[in-house]
């Protein structure tokens, strides 16, 4: 297992801080957040590449913090890869191997077995610069694993692909990771991507401050940790809400709270929603989130049961999708809600522009969190059903 420990570090204008966070052994973690966040900053810090100010690096309950990166056994793969231009696909995946000193015959049944099992036999004889960006990912995959790393950090490893190559090689990697029982952490900015591959994300975001003579400062900083379905259904603040594609995002006013129901003004509108039992919540403003796929669609007409939220408004944008339709309702609460159907279900609702419509939103789908959207990771006020 990997812990950073309130790890901070200052390179320039921009400072990585209180970075707290624990990788579980054989799990595949992905950092997630803007570009300027810190990810790569953070990463670099655990392959050894740069020394923290404060806070300390734990792997399997050792403080590697002062180790250099050859004795952690940790594998970086940096985002252009860093293959030997001037050395064979071969040379590049043997090089840490005969850094170790191992034998001729060790080296080249090592080479010949990963390449065996990642398809790369065919290139072994070339050089980088003939290669694709998916063969390089490839070769720099087999080099980082050949010294059978304990982690493998990999920065960005998707970002110079196109969007039919990213999905097979998130399905690669997966597997790859699955296989080897290693601990991958991966950079991205892409969160269809991260959903692809991973078992847990930390979201990053980054703020600036003031650092004197005219100088901006900018903080990177980790706000959330947690499963995928927890980072989606339930983000900590507002800009994690952004990020995943939340859409319905509004601001609101808890009004009070009874059994584990909690009611939110929203511009006039009444809402209620589902809290775990027994937790209180402060009464004030919040960020009120429902996700565009959980949101119901019915003819302005219908009954709905008395447990279940309704806002009525009228259809003032539709958007083919693809599989689905993105519908927008401005309603009588001065919001706009975005609803994503199937086809199936547009056309069972026989939805169309201009429509009065009632929107339903499930009490145990509205998550309620605080309005920041940047800071520490914050503790989720709604949750769930």
């Amino acid at each position: 297992m990997l812990r950073v420990e309130h790890l901070s570090i200052r390179l320039g204008e921009f400072d990585l801080r209180d970075i707290s966070l624990e990788v579980r052994a054989g799990e595949y973690f992905v950092l997630l957040g803007p570009t300027g966040t810190g990810k790569t900053v953070l990463i670099e810090c655990i392959a050894g590449l740069h020394r923290p100010r404060s806070g300390r690096i734990v792997l399997n309950g050792c403080d590697v913090t002062d180790l250099p990166p050859e004795e952690r056994g940790i594998a970086y793969v940096p985002q252009d890869y860093a293959l030997f231009p001037n050395l064979t696909v071969f040379e590049n995946i043997a090089f840490g191997l005969r850094v170790r000193k191992l034998s001729d015959v060790k080296v080249r049944a090592r080479v010949h077995e990963l390449a065996e099992w990642l398809r790369i036999t065919y290139l072994l004889d070339r050089l980088p610069l003939t290669l694709s960006g998916g063969e390089k990912q490839r070769v720099a995959l087999a080099r980082a694993l050949a010294v059978d790393p304990q982690i493998l950090l990999l920065d960005e490893p998707l970002a110079a692909v196109d969007e039919q190559t990213r999905e097979r090689l998130c399905r690669e990697l997966k597997t790859i990771q699955r296989q080897t029982e290693a601990t991958f952490i991966h950079v991205s900015h892409n969160f269809e991507e991260t959903l692809a591959v991973a078992d847990r994300i930390g979201v990053m975001n980054f703020t600036e401050e003031d650092a004197g003579r005219g100088m901006r400062l900018r903080v990177g900083r980790l706000l959330q940790v947690g499963t995928p379905e927890e980072i989606f259904y339930r983000p900590a603040n507002e800009f994690v809400a952004q990020f995943t594609r939340a859409e319905n995002i509004w601001r609101g006013v808890v009004r009070g709270q009874t059994a584990g129901w909690v009611q939110v003004w929203l511009n006039g509108a009444v809402l209620w929603a589902q809290v775990p039992e027994g937790r209180q919540v402060p009464k004030g403003e919040v960020t009120v989130v429902v996700r565009p796929e959980r949101v119901r669609l019915m003819p302005a007409q219908t009954q709905l049961s008395e447990q279940m939220n309704s806002l009525h408004g009228e259809v003032v944008a539709l958007t083919d999708k693809g599989a689905m339709w993105r519908v927008e309702v401005a309603t009588e609460a001065s919001v706009t809600v975005v609803a994503l159907l199937s086809k199936r279900e547009a056309e069972q609702s026989g939805v169309t522009l201009g429509q009065s419509v009632a929107v339903a939103l499930e009490p145990s789908f509205i998550h309620l969190c605080p309005t920041t959207v940047t800071g520490t990771i914050a503790e989720p006020i709604g949750v769930e059903k």
